[in-house]
């Protein structure tokens, strides 16, 4: 994938730095931000991707499926023009289409040929890489076993790729009774975005039954939820309360709350913003930290520390665990007209 990386850009209006003034905290208070947090580098290029067919091409732009799973990222980019639609039968004949970062299936791409549309990828590239993956195993003839969640967009394009080579396995507990044709040509592949502990222990599972069963090159799991679940993990065993910012439909933004509880927090509910923190929340509580997923701008998150500090806690000392730097390039296609306009 090294012709995917460029140099780190700086022009996604929806995010940017939290301010993280020295701390001077009242009483024994103490508020904690975790880092990495935040956007990752295929969600600052998919949201770019759309910023800038809009600018190129001017609106209407469509967009199948939300571009990342974050409401705030999709009404802002909403309000500029962008169109989001479920299938491709929503977009009329001829028009531009952008695909999600969560990746589709080659049916929807043969769909967007058919009705002529111009598509512009913005899948994660570490998405393709499973995607890649899925069909180098299937041409090998193996079975495949997918661990991820039904439903769920990636799971979706992923399955898409070698649907009859591929098992959904959704649990450790799924891990027990899933039943393959040929336990010596097995091989499992994640969704980015899950639990890294429960996808260890899914696959601790499945070789305990398959001994065989092949690995893929590299961790499917994302740095960049690795990294935010590690960060998180390191705050919630001195946590009190974990508020962790990210929407609903998230994933990696679900998952970090299951961690932050599993890593000692007392308690962690994840929020949209700081309007959906209830104040009861923080009865009692001395000790607050705060992350967020991997598709949410910073700006959010600062709307939580201030919320905390109007309500008696200190200002945020931030914890960082590592250094993020990967940036991915914009999608050739958008790239060869940006340069010929």
């Amino acid at each position: 994938m090294a012709d995917q990386l460029t140099s780190p850009t700086t022009d996604s209006p929806t995010a940017g730095p939290v301010a993280l003034p020295d701390p001077a905290a009242p009483g024994d208070k103490r508020v904690v931000v975790a880092a990495p947090r935040g956007y990752c580098a295929g969600v600052d290029r998919a949201v770019i991707t759309v910023e800038k067919v809009l600018d190129r091409y001017g609106p209407p732009v469509y967009v199948r499926k939300q571009i990342v799973h974050n409401k705030h990222v999709v009404e802002n980019l909403s309000a500029r023009g962008a169109i989001f639609v479920e299938e491709l039968d929503e977009v009329p004949e001829g028009s531009t289409v952008v695909f999600s970062a969560h990746g589709v299936s080659p049916a929807v791409r043969h769909q967007a040929t058919d009705r002529e549309l111009k598509t512009i990828d913005a899948t994660c590239p570490l998405v393709t890489k499973v995607h890649n993956e899925a069909r180098r195993f299937a041409r090998e003839d193996r079975e495949i076993l997918l661990i991820g969640h039904a439903g769920h967009e990636e799971v979706e394009g992923t399955s898409g790729e070698a649907p009859e080579h591929i098992t959904l396995v959704q649990s450790p507990e799924e891990a027990d009774h899933v039943q393959v044709k040929d336990p010596t040509k097995v091989s499992w592949l994640s969704q980015t975005t899950l639990s890294v502990d429960e996808t260890m222990e899914t696959v601790r599972r499945l070789k305990q039954r398959f001994p065989l069963l092949q690995d893929p090159p590299s961790d499917d799991i994302c740095y960049a939820t690795s990294n935010r679940q590690a960060a998180v993990k390191q705050i919630a065993a001195h946590s009190d309360l974990v508020i962790v910012v990210g929407s609903a439909n998230s994933s990696n933004s679900v998952r970090l709350v299951e961690v932050a509880l599993e890593a000692g927090a007392k308690a962690s509910h994840r929020v949209d913003n700081a309007g959906e923190i209830d104040l009861a929340w923080l009865e009692g509580v001395s000790s607050v930290g705060v992350t967020s997923g991997a598709s949410v701008p910073d700006d959010l998150v600062q709307g939580v520390l201030d919320l905390l500090v109007e309500h008696g806690f200190p200002m945020a000392q931030e914890e960082r665990l590592t250094e993020e730097n990967l940036v991915f390039a914009l999608p050739p296609e958008l790239r060869k007209d940006l340069k010929n306009a």
